[in-house]
């Protein structure tokens, strides 16, 4: 093993860098030659753990990597000194570098901070009490090196799981996962396990978001602002800490449920929903002119159904061509040519036909039955089978053409 003096040592203990949370797209010249992997291990208080877990990786990654990694510890001031702890050991470990922050906390800014000062083209993150297995890091590394853009470690694909966790535990973490796939669908369907803090993603992927994270979920972040084309999953059973004591608590939760608020708040203008919706409203304003042009006793005066189910042809022409062009138009980029648009309006015209025969049953009930207002009827009807429209084309009539959506 290459060695190193104590004040070579020294200067293996890296500056925090400042300012925002943007990852650039190539490591800063300064900190060292590049090289193809930097693992970061946030650390408060794990010195009992530190110094075998990072044998324990120089074991695994030095024969693969042949030297081309780097382990760098981010410690935020532990009163236990695990910053001490780890630099001593860069004394006679070339791969290890340190990172002890102050005036700042939290394990996700303590990543960003890592990765700011990583080397690596590839940047991965792991906890540093053990219960994250060493080994797993050569799995997900062989899934970048298949072109994923982030591999994430999982306790729910085959060969993941946990050890020890009571059923309420395991309700806890299967509840913030389902909470997640409400508020944020587009990013937590993506993911297995949108807890885990074990996992690697390429440089370039990350340089393209300023970062923002809330708490120590730093995953859903990462998929929520980059968008990583292919992500691939690695099972690996979670295990229990053997020393140190445990930082979750329910305030983790509530971070976590902030975090996907404020991801859900930031990322509202890609969401091709909300484009649907947008579209949608433009279609209400054809088919609430027309309705009032056909129906009103002072225009025309036709029957209600017939005027109702004209006025909702237009729309659906008019919302066709605006959601081919703008809500799923990468998608229909894939399939150009006139025969393919024909063939997704034609799909877009059945499930919509679908949606005015629920939306003029829901119009006659109101109107009729519950004699609402026709125009305030006629709203509740379209809000009511929005969602219907949008889930029956996503799906089933632009799925083909398929990418990753929102």
């Amino acid at each position: 093993m290459q060695t190193q003096s104590a004040p070579a040592a020294r200067a293996s203990l890296v500056p925090t860098p400042t300012g925002g949370l943007r990852v650039a797209a190539a490591a800063d010249p300064s900190l060292g030659a590049p090289v193809k992997f930097s693992l970061i291990i946030p650390t408060y208080n794990e010195g009992k753990n530190i110094e075998p877990l990072l044998t324990r990786l120089e074991e695994l990654l030095e024969a693969p990597l042949q030297g081309s990694y780097e382990l760098l510890v981010v410690d935020d001031d532990s009163p236990d000194h695990t910053w001490e702890i780890a630099l001593k050991m860069a004394e006679t470990h070339p791969r290890v570098r340190v990172m002890r922050r102050q005036g700042e906390k939290g394990l996700s800014t303590a990543v960003i901070r890592g990765w700011q000062a990583a080397r690596g083209d590839i940047l991965g993150v792991m906890d540093a009490d053990l219960q994250h297995p060493p080994e797993v890091n050569l799995a997900l590394l062989a899934e970048i090196d298949k072109g994923a853009d982030l591999a994430t470690g999982s306790r729910h694909v085959e060969g993941g799981g946990v050890s020890d966790w009571s059923l309420f535990r395991r309700m806890v973490s299967r509840g913030a996962q389902l909470l997640g796939l409400i508020i944020l669908p587009g990013v937590l369907s993506r993911l297995s396990d949108p807890m885990s803090g074990y996992f690697m993603v390429k440089r370039a992927t990350l340089s393209s978001a300023e970062l923002d994270p809330v708490g120590y979920k730093i995953l859903v972040e990462v998929v929520g602002r980059c968008a990583p084309r292919w992500i691939g999953e690695v099972g690996y059973v979670f295990r229990e800490r053997l020393e140190g004591e445990s930082k979750v608590t329910w305030k983790l939760y509530v971070h976590y449920l902030q975090h996907l608020m404020r991801l859900r708040i930031a990322t509202l203008h890609q969401s091709r929903f909300l484009r649907f919706c947008v579209v949608g409203a433009s279609g209400v304003v054809v088919d609430m002119s027309l309705l009032y042009l056909l129906s009103d006793p002072s225009k025309l005066g036709l029957g209600l159904t017939r005027s109702k189910i004209a006025a909702a042809g237009a729309a659906v022409v008019t919302n066709f061509l605006l959601n081919d062009a703008w809500t799923f138009g990468d998608l229909a980029k894939k399939a150009p040519g006139a025969s393919s648009k024909l063939r997704r309006f034609i799909g877009f015209a059945a499930i919509c036909s679908l949606g005015i025969g629920i939306n003029v049953v829901i119009l006659n009930l109101l109107f009729n039955y519950a004699h609402m207002d026709r125009y305030l009827a006629n709203a509740v009807a379209i809000v009511i089978v929005t969602g219907w429209n949008f889930l029956l084309n996503r799906y089933l009539n632009w799925a083909p053409l398929k990418t990753e959506a929102r």
